[in-house]
């Protein structure tokens, strides 16, 4: 009656296994060490590069313990491991001059970092520790403000100065093209005029209502942007802020750096163990800038190191140091540029479609008239130094919008169109709260924490023996299996935990025993009735059940709901909320159950269990 196959035993003592086995890294200290990323928006960081930085550091003599490739796309680096602070700070020295031909002007930036010292075996079956969050270790908190008006008039701008060229490409004429807010205001001297007009910018212009009014030879067409469409310019600006800051924050070394959107029109950053808040308000808060220049092709390709530069042309260098020679003249910067996006060309092929505002329409197209067949490319400045992102070839007039060709493959093209939108802030961004917690504060919140978990498990754990005796053991035991697979799991999720998701999980411990007590009870009632042990433990279980089930999904459907609607910290605690819910529901049931069933089930002639007093109605 209470006895489990081995398969189930045997799926328990996995489960603890693998508990243990993803919950021990959390114990292991933390090594000094550096992590290198890549300075330049064109230079990606690869696997290969673990074996350049290896490389550097045997040259110079300096011991490492492990070198490891780590992450993917903006948040790829190279991180490795020291015995001691001292030769962490001269190994970061020897790879900032080993790894970069000009240090003022670095391909891959070097910071400080702390990384766990878990062993090799268990990283590699992705064995980690949790990170802590900003409450716990200590760093720096930015909530700031997208201007998100500055956003739309970029994009209107663009539109106007997109529709003008069009119509103009097609000899279409106008009365005027204005700006009434939102909209733009085209205005016709007849009917059949805006017709044409409206069919040419409907097929080149997308996601545009177009409202007709006016009467005779005053004829007037309001063009504004799908409300869908307006929402995903917004969303678009924010999410360029976003990746512009995931890419700087990357100089402050920070190992797992929080920068995401709240609500429509705000971003959090939040830095942990970064102190220096001055530091981190400029890097995050600085200004780049995007330039056209053409290509001066009186150099002969193949001799820009060796050739005597012209008085107006710099040598720049494209990629992984390949020289080309620019004028110093600037035909436009990245203001006039409105949008920038991967498409596909005439051919099919991957391209990337910019459009420019109409002061940049009309610059572009001056640049360009008598430069067909010439080589033009596109700059990003950023704290004074240049890196060359594009050379391509003029094959015709280019007006306000025109697409790079030649990108090879769908991920150039989206690189590059993120890029250029990218290089700089899409909108200004104001600090509206910025905090600052110390690292002393981040250790005693820690500590805090954790003795408030483990007294709250002693407490409960008494009480649980004390009332319930042998089944009060094996409740206990059964929470500190919920306690390991939790943490195992937000460890294998590499979860940053806060000092919310800290509270979640000494709340998971109440609602965890909660269902114990239930189990316990409806025990202690079949007896009551009469039943003999092995029934009152095989319907006691059994009972629960229904009411374990109700309880626990009304509790996850608000757990779910913070987690769906909530933001930051109220998130980080809905997650560790649902996931303790979901395994208590596994160790309160079938952990304790096993338990039970392992101590009691083969016991044929059970006359008694040690459960605590039953009470039973009209005895003293």
């Amino acid at each position: 009656m209470n006895r489990y196959p081995v398969w189930k035993y045997i799926l328990i003592a996995v489960a603890i296994l693998l508990g243990a086995l993803y919950t021990v890294p959390n114990y292991f200290g933390e090594s000094p060490a550096v992590q290198v990323t890549s300075g330049k928006s064109t230079v990606k960081m690869t696997s290969d590069m673990t074996a350049k930085v290896a490389d550097v550091l045997t040259k110079a003599g300096i011991a490492n313990n492990g070198v490891a490739f780590d992450g993917s796309g903006t948040y790829a680096s190279v991180r490795v491991r020291f015995a001691t602070p001292d030769i962490q700070f001269h190994a970061k020295s020897v790879l900032e001059q080993g790894l970069n031909a000009d240090p003022a002007d670095p391909t891959y930036l070097v910071a400080l970092n702390l990384q766990a010292d878990t062993p090799k075996w268990m990283q590699s079956l992705h064995a980690l520790p949790m990170y802590l969050g900003l409450d716990l270790r200590g760093g720096v908190h930015f909530l700031m403000q997208v201007d998100t008006k500055a956003v739309l008039n970029k994009r209107i701008q663009g539109l106007q100065s997109a529709a003008r060229s069009s119509l103009r490409d097609k000899n279409i004429r106008h009365a005027g093209i204005d700006r009434v807010g939102d909209t733009i205001e085209i205005k016709f001297r007849d009917d059949a005029t805006r017709q044409k007009a409206k069919d040419v910018l409907s097929g080149q212009l997308g996601d545009l209502l177009y409202t007709d009014s006016g009467e005779g030879s005053e004829l007037k067409t309001v063009v504004s942007l799908k409300p869908a469409a307006l929402k995903q310019t917004i969303d678009d600006g924010v999410k360029q802020n976003i990746s512009t800051l995931s890419k700087r924050v990357n100089e402050l070394g920070v190992a797992e750096p929080v920068i995401q959107q709240q609500g429509p029109d705000r971003i959090v950053v939040q830095l942990p163990g970064v102190q220096d808040v001055a530091r981190a308000r400029a890097v995050i808060g600085r200004t780049a800038t995007l330039e056209i220049r053409m290509v001066d092709e009186s150099v002969t390709p193949g001799t820009e190191m060796s050739a005597a530069i012209p008085l107006n042309s710099e040598l720049f260098t494209v990629g992984k140091g390949v020289p080309v020679v620019l004028s110093k003249d600037v035909v436009l910067t990245g203001d006039y540029i409105s949008s920038a996006v991967a498409s596909l060309d005439q051919n099919q092929q991957p391209a990337v479609s910019i459009d420019l505002n109409g002061d940049g329409g009309r610059r572009m197209r001056d640049a360009t008239a008598n430069r067909v067949g010439k080589k033009m490319s596109i700059v990003l400045f950023e704290k004074g130094k240049p890196e060359v992102l594009s050379v391509a070839t003029i094959q015709q007039e280019l007006g306000s919008r025109f697409n790079i060709t030649g990108m090879g493959n769908a991920e150039n093209s989206a690189e590059l169109a993120l890029l250029l939108r990218s290089g700089a802030l899409s909108a200004p961004m104001e600090v509206i709260e910025e905090r600052t917690i110390g690292p002393a504060l981040g250790a005693e919140n820690i500590s805090k924490g954790l003795h408030s978990t483990m007294y709250g498990f002693a407490a409960i754990a008494v009480f649980m023996i004390a009332y319930y005796m042998i089944f009060g053991f094996f409740s206990v035991f059964a929470l500190a299996v919920n306690l390991l697979l939790l943490v195992a799991i937000l460890s294998l999720m590499q979860a940053t935990l806060t000092l919310p998701g800290m509270a979640a999980i000494a709340l998971a411990l109440g609602m965890a025993i909660d269902s114990n007590v239930l189990i316990n009870e409806r025990i202690r009632e079949e007896l009551r009735r009469g039943a003999s042990p092995q029934a009152a433990i095989n319907d006691g279980f059994g009972h629960a059940w229904a009411t374990i089930i109700d309880s626990n999904v009304t509790t996850l459907i608000v757990g779910v709901a913070l987690w769906v609607f909530g933001s930051g910290p109220i998130r980080g605690f809905a997650v560790v909320h649902t996931l303790g819910i979901l395994t208590s529901m596994f160790s309160a049931v079938f952990v304790s159950r096993g338990v039970v069933n392992l101590w009691y089930g083969r016991k044929k002639k059970l006359q008694s269990i040690a459960i605590g007093t039953v009470w039973v109605p009209g005895q003293k």
